[in-house]
């Protein structure tokens, strides 16, 4: 090679040397930067909060979803959050958590959106609505199909944020001591049942009532109830319905897919480190995912009991009857959108990821229960 040539390459390779230290360099700069930017978190300071649910203590899945709740915030923070859960009456009455959240009495509450239909007509649509979406349907419409910013948005007056955190699926009808042949017999009847569901009843002639959870099975002894619906084989007969109710009816028009909510008090919630906010986000969506695996690990068991004991007549409400409640469903939300203008609202988003939804869910989950799953 030739002097000028290897001086050339030298030259050469000393600047591409150089070019590549200082690329080295500003990576090093860049990631500096960005050390720099990491949110510190001071492990020494700890939080001590308090969670009141809707059912009774230790309730089995719901009330032992908040428990797991509580044990997983625990875990992920390593001690940080921790999270005291009790059941419902223990340390407020059941259906007050909203307002005592709320207020900042309490940090979280969890329980059903429908249940606080007396302080926000709208917050039912974060529930269930009779005749509507399923578990994987409503969940899709909360997490990405534009429900969570509504519901952001609504509880937002109430210095609430809502996370979605669990859901009971599809219910039973529910427990009655006489036949239901025609909407007929629906009439003078008092039964337990909450939401946009008991309205509907009501409009079928019936007597609508929201009762806890742990008062339910006293009230139905005593005759104070007709019938009721709770949500499904397993708690129904740990609730010991099948003892003192004849027929069982199905399907759960009035809940086809009924998500629960945690509730956060606000304020302390943007309090908090920015870690500890993510942890609650995430122990949430894992509980939301738990308890739905649970209840159809569960209700497939205690179906088959209940069957198994022959005390129970097993029926499916008359087609007649589910159209009858179908018209009435209509009937209830025309009436609600034109009172409420956050009913029409969030009603409009809700029908419509409905309706949309409809087609891929009866190509695949309706086709497949119907023509490929072998009982």
């Amino acid at each position: 090679m030739k002097a000028q040539s290897r001086r050339n390459f030298l030259a050469k390779g000393s600047l591409a040397l150089a070019a590549g230290t200082s690329g080295l360099a500003m990576a090093c700069q860049d990631k500096q930067k960005k050390a720099v930017n990491t949110p510190y978190i001071n492990f020494n300071n700890t939080f001590e909060w308090k969670i009141t649910t809707t059912w009774p203590p230790n309730f089995p899945v719901v009330g032992e979803g908040c428990n797991l709740l509580a044990r997983w915030i625990d875990e992920m923070s390593g001690g940080r959050l921790k999270i005291k859960v009790y059941g419902g009456g223990e340390l407020i009455p059941s259906l007050e958590s909203f307002e005592a959240v709320s207020n900042g009495a309490i940090e979280m509450g969890h329980g059903g959106a429908y249940y606080w239909a007396g302080k926000s007509p709208a917050a039912q649509f974060f529930s269930t609505v009779p005749f509507g979406m399923n578990v994987n349907q409503i969940n899709a419409w909360i997490q990405t199909g534009g429900g969570i910013e509504l519901w952001e948005e609504l509880y937002d007056r109430f210095d609430l944020l809502p996370i979605l955190c669990g859901n009971t699926g599809v219910q039973m009808g529910g427990w009655f001591n006489r036949e239901i042949n025609s909407i007929e017999d629906l009439q003078g009847l008092k039964m337990r049942i909450p939401g946009l569901g008991g309205k509907v009843f009501a409009k079928a002639g019936g007597t609508a009532l929201l009762v806890a959870g742990g008062e339910i099975y006293t009230n139905l002894e005593r005759g104070v109830i007709d019938a009721t619906e709770w949500i499904g084989p397993y708690h129904d007969y740990l609730m010991g319905f099948h003892e003192i109710a004849k027929y069982y009816y199905y399907p759960g028009w009035h809940e086809p897919g009924s998500a629960l909510e945690l509730i956060v008090n606000k304020t302390k919630f943007m309090s908090l480190p920015s870690d500890l906010q993510a942890i609650i986000r995430t122990a949430a969506a894992r509980s939301n995912n738990w308890m739905m695996s649970e209840f159809n690990s569960k209700n497939m068991v205690y179906l088959n009991r209940i069957l198994q004991e022959g005390k129970v007549d097993l029926r499916s409400f008359p087609d007649d009857v589910l159209d009858k409640l179908r018209t009435l469903t209509t009937e209830v939300l025309e009436e609600l959108v034109e009172e409420h203008e956050d009913c029409r609202k969030i009603y409009q988003s809700f029908d419509k990821f409905r309706r949309d939804i409809a087609l891929w869910s009866t190509l695949s989950e309706k086709t497949y229960y119907e023509k490929l799953m072998t009982s």
